[in-house]
């Protein structure tokens, strides 16, 4: 046992020392040297030690609240201490915290006294203000919960913070809150630091602990901060409310700004479906968000319940899976899209973010790549925006050791060695302008082309069509409807070799290969929408193809049509028309429609085959969205029936949006609509919508 102690010690002084280290990288010098949830498994490696071998909690990074003031800034005394909260990470964890509060006061209690107020975990930096006679005499970081950092000068720089609260306040109220960064200031904040040359910020959160800690307030004064409340220190008189919520409330009529986003429930069950929502739901915030905390919202029994060293037993954090981690960065490449574009990606290390392993995220152009400050080599910061799409924050500058390298950006195509030029409409962006022959620009308009944004041919995925071009049976879109089953059994991928038949074997097609054949057929029939969007003509795409088509609903029509004429059309501008107009004076894309012809593609449906069955005209002029699934039918299809009735079938959601139709899975785009007053209403009436054009 005593070995197994002195073990445990060992690696205990090891990871505190770390968490140390990371702690003042992170609240000292607002540079953290690891992602939040790496920091958060040092943190509970501590703790499972600690649970183990309790005698070494004592003097522990565990025990205290994070951070320090910095030296630099007077120090100022908060009026009562300043907590951290314990963390969560599952459902299970969160059960079991609710197990032990409701040892201390019993639930049936806590639901009748008012029930649990749910609130976003903002990303920021902790702030305390002290108001005395409704005047703010301290703004303080947080520190060590005891002492923090004076940046009052700093705080009254903040539009947001009021320097004295309106109407009557209380003798003396301390508000706790969060300083951050809306995520579109953070953008714009970025965007200017690149044009001035100088370091961007790595996240948000970086960006507003760098902007309040500057020695001089016309830095912050300069900086776009934020300030929402979340809690109280020392109040006096003590009953000026009791309920934290409606602390909220007295806040809000004093002119201090609290999140909209709060809510008190009165069932674990509710609590769970708030962390769900949001977890679905966090980038439709105005700022970032790591999770949730969950309070006993009655002041009386807070008081009861107390509080650790470091935390509240009352309240906790139930911290979201992490969306950034580090990983080491190999090397930066480049690719070649459909229309041309030259992106560069990053190659990473294999590492799991947000559920999934990455190892490869875009960089957009060389643009962001210079305002990133990345360089081959670094240890980079990883996070999956929006729960998708691998992203690269920045470097982790204190992990660079001079082997780094920049990267240069090659001025040929990758893929056919054509020489690279800036694109006419953004000049950040680099082109490959040998759309005709260029590989790469190939594969990736023909697996377009099979997509169910396009024709929906299934069997011509990316394998299929690298094997189609590598092999040369295919030289660009206009070879696929003519394929014939000799023609595929130029190439090994889609042939195999039957050695019973002949000594010599003989080479037959695979069943897939033979539906593939089937599935080309069938596609030759599609609507000429489809085909439209096939087509990969720049700006025209699945979401404004229908309304072009509506306009010219054949290739005859639409390749004759001026962009005057196109400009006209609903959705289409003088970018797009005239884009249109280009695209049908290459000799190659006019060959790529004689091919298609004379394979019997439906490119010029007859009239009464183009007006098909009219329909009542109910929804129209109606711009109309649908988020979320509808019985009976695919995307495609809501948005055809809704076209078919005479409205504009989009995929945004704005002011100029007349309805939104959500169904089970509905997301950010419901919860857009409710915050602009957009009416809404469920797929279940999607029917009687088409047939009467009546939702209310």
């Amino acid at each position: 046992m005593l070995v197994e102690f002195l073990e445990a010690q060992a690696q205990h002084s090891k990871l505190a020392e770390a968490v140390i280290d990371n702690r003042r990288a992170y609240y000292l010098d607002d540079n953290p040297t690891i992602s939040d949830g790496e920091y958060d498994e040092l943190m509970r490696r501590l703790e499972a030690l600690e649970d183990e071998f309790p005698q070494l909690k004592e003097g522990s990074p565990s025990q205290v609240v994070g951070g320090w003031p910095d030296p630099t800034f007077k120090e100022v005394r908060h009026p009562e201490q300043m907590y951290s909260l314990d963390d969560v990470f599952s459902k299970e964890e969160l059960m079991s915290w609710f197990e032990k509060a409701f040892r201390l006061v019993p639930e049936a209690e806590i639901v009748k006294a008012g029930g649990f107020l749910c609130e976003l975990k903002i990303d920021g930096l902790a702030m305390d203000l002290l108001y005395r006679n409704g005047k703010l005499v301290s703004g303080a970081t947080r520190g060590d919960g005891i002492t923090g950092e004076d940046v009052t000068g700093n705080v009254l720089t903040i539009k947001t913070i009021p320097a004295v609260l309106h109407g009557q306040a209380p003798e003396s109220v301390e508000v706790r809150g969060e300083v951050f960064m809306m995520v579109a200031d953070f953008e714009a904040l970025n965007e200017s630091l690149t044009d001035e040359g100088k370091q961007v910020f790595a996240n948000p959160r970086n960006a507003a602990a760098g902007s309040l800690r500057q020695k001089e307030a016309k830095v912050t004064a300069s900086r776009p901060l934020s300030f929402y409340a979340h809690g109280f220190g020392q109040l006096i008189p003590e009953t000026a409310f009791e309920r934290q919520s409606q602390g909220y409330d007295l806040l809000r009529t004093l002119g201090v700004p609290v999140s909209h986003h709060n809510k008190v429930v009165g069932t674990l069950k509710e609590v769970w479906e708030f962390i769900e929502y949001w977890h679905v739901h966090r980038h439709d915030v105005e700022h970032e968000i790591d999770g949730i905390v969950i309070k006993v919202d009655d002041r009386a029994l807070q008081e009861r319940m107390g509080a650790t060293s470091r935390a509240p037993r009352w309240a906790v954090a139930y911290k979201y899976p992490p969306e950034e981690v580090t990983t080491k960065l190999i090397d930066i490449q480049v690719g070649v899209g459909r229309t041309g574009r030259v992106t560069p990606f990053a190659v990473m290390e294999p590492v799991k973010v947000a559920g999934s392993v990455v190892e490869r995220a875009t960089l957009h152009n060389p643009d962001i790549v210079k305002r990133k400050g990345v360089l081959i080599g670094d240890t980079v910061i990883l996070r999956k925006a929006g729960d998708v799409i691998p992203e690269i924050v920045g470097p982790v500058l204190a992990d660079r050791d001079g082997s780094e390298r920049e990267f240069v950006f090659p001025d040929r195509c990758p893929s056919c060695g054509a020489p690279l030029a800036p694109d006419n409409e953004n000049a950040k962006d680099l082109r490959c302008p040998n759309a005709a022959g260029c590989p790469a620009q190939v594969k990736d308009r023909l697996v377009y082309l099979a997509s169910r944004s396009a024709l929906d041919i299934e069997g011509l995925g990316e394998k299929a069509v690298n094997a189609l071009v590598d092999d040369k049976v295919v030289y660009n879109e206009g070879d696929i409807f003519s394929l014939t089953g000799d023609d595929l059994l130029v190439s090994s991928y889609f042939i195999k070799t039957d050695t019973k038949t002949k000594a010599g074997g003989e080479r037959i097609l695979l069943e897939s290969a033979k539906t593939l054949l089937a599935n080309i057929e069938a596609a030759k029939t599609k609507p000429f929408v489809r085909f439209l969007t096939a087509l990969s003509i720049r700006h025209l795409a699945k979401g404004n193809a229908p309304a072009v088509a509506a306009a010219f609903p054949s290739i005859d029509a639409l390749s004759s049509a001026s962009e005057e004429q196109l400009s006209q059309t609903d959705g289409v501008g003088p970018i797009m028309a005239a884009a249109i107009v280009d695209w049908f004076k290459e000799d190659w894309h006019r060959e790529i429609i004689s091919k298609w012809l004379a394979a019997g593609c439906a490119l010029n449906p007859a009239p009464a085959e183009q007006a098909g069955e009219a329909l009542p005209q109910t929804l129209a002029g109606l711009t109309i969205v649908v988020t979320g699934a509808v019985p009976g039918y695919t995307r495609d299809g809501a948005d055809a029936a809704l076209a078919a009735r005479g409205a504009k079938a989009t995929g945004s959601v704005s002011k100029k949006t007349s309805l939104v139709v959500y169904g089970e899975g509905a997301g950010s785009k419901l919860a857009k609509a409710e915050s602009l007053g957009v009416p809404t209403v469920p797929s279940s009436q999607f029917e009687k919508l088409l047939e009467t054009g009546q939702w209310q």
